[in-house]
């Protein structure tokens, strides 16, 4: 690191830790509604506010109608102390403070039809219109604990995921590659700092927490502690390590993946924990020169990086008929062989004869759809 070096870790003062050593458990209900402040689901076909509002306007509206054509067709029974008639008029003006139960008596039902009509059907449409007054709060609530509920499921279900630290253009394409190979989008949870970052997750349908990565607090929010994968993200090379060495406390098993800038930095985060250190500089900056040497090597490359494009690299477990033979008899075009934690390529020695708790690295066509590409 270079700037970067400049800036000290984060600790916990000696009042937090005496906090936290008094602090009474929080039950899991409490968890959650803390949880549910910074975690962002997908939207399951919420209606926008101003539809909402005018729906419900639509509703009092016909309900406002009706009552004035109750009281219209019976008119004749209504007495109004102004001038002994009831006009149309009055008919909405009578509607009107008789749902709102203002009820000012000006005018008055006296006959029998006109009184048995108000019991039976003015005073359910006067009930189903404060429904609708105080249906925006009800609703408030009534979201409220749904989305705590959803929150509640949600942390109890998720096991063996991933999780994506930083939805930056980094972090994007690998949620995008992982949902190309097949990992179900709810397998997927999202952690950033900003909010908008958050809610582009949602937006594409994955579990988005908002918060900083290197609070362990945070990553518990993101279930890191049962995740299979993580993948670490972040803009800046001392973040990742931070967020490295946080998540491989919390996690032990799981596999980590982290994206740094300089190559310098690849040691310290193989120190952190991390299984996989991809350097984003020196990546680019030999594609870069594969593009100048060998245009056409380079378009094939960035076509095998591309996933259900073309070609595809996939990695596939040794079958039974492949045991025993060579990688060159096998119907796919196998590049490399996975032996243990060593990789192979299809000319070593070792690699002549495939055995069954091998994994092979290979190359097949683009599928789409379950047909070629």
């Amino acid at each position: 690191m270079r700037e970067e070096q400049q800036h000290p870790v984060r600790s916990t003062g000696r009042g937090s830790i005496l906090r936290a050593l008094w602090s009474r458990p929080r039950t899991r209900s409490e968890e959650d509604a803390e949880a549910g402040r910074s975690i962002v689901l997908p939207v399951q076909g919420t209606k926008p506010p101003l539809q909402q509002v005018l729906r419900r306007l639509l509703m009092a509206l016909l309900v406002l109608l009706a009552t004035v054509l109750i009281v219209w067709i019976d008119r004749d029974e209504y007495h109004d102390n102004a001038d002994g008639k009831v006009d149309l008029l009055d008919c909405f003006y009578y509607a009107t403070v008789t749902l709102s139960t203002t009820g000012y008596g000006d005018i008055v039902p006296y006959g029998d039809g006109a009184r048995l009509l108000n019991i039976l059907l003015v005073t359910p449409l006067r009930v189903m219109f404060l429904i609708i007054l105080v249906g925006t709060t009800l609703e408030v609530l009534a979201e409220r604990t749904r989305h705590q509920v959803r929150i509640h499921r949600w942390r109890t279900r998720m096991r063996d995921h991933v999780v994506v630290i930083g939805y930056g253009t980094k972090g994007r394409h690998t949620a995008e590659t992982l949902i190309s190979q097949g990992v179900p989008r709810d397998q997927i949870v999202v952690v950033d700092p900003q909010q908008k970052a958050v809610d582009a997750a949602s937006a594409d349908g994955l579990v988005g927490v908002l918060g900083d990565a290197t609070r362990s607090e945070t990553l518990l929010k993101a279930e890191l502690q049962r995740a299979l994968k993580i993948v670490i993200a972040p803009q800046r090379d001392d973040t990742a390590a931070l967020v490295t060495l946080t998540a491989r406390q919390l996690n032990k098993r799981a596999s980590i993946v982290v994206a740094v800038r300089e190559d310098e930095n690849v040691p310290l985060l193989k120190q952190s924990g991390a299984d996989t250190v991809v350097t984003s500089s020196s990546s680019a900056g030999r594609l870069l020169g594969m593009s100048m040497a060998s245009p056409h090597a380079s378009t094939v490359l960035e076509d095998l990086m591309t996933y259900g494009s073309g070609l595809d690299l996939k990695e596939r477990p040794v079958t039974k008929p492949e045991a025993g033979r060579s990688p060159r008899e096998c119907d796919d075009l196998v590049v490399a062989v996975v032996r243990g934690h060593r990789v192979l390529d299809y000319t070593h020695p070792e690699a002549a004869t495939l055995q069954l708790t091998d994994r092979l690295i290979t190359i097949q066509r683009a599928m789409a759809n379950g047909h070629d590409v």
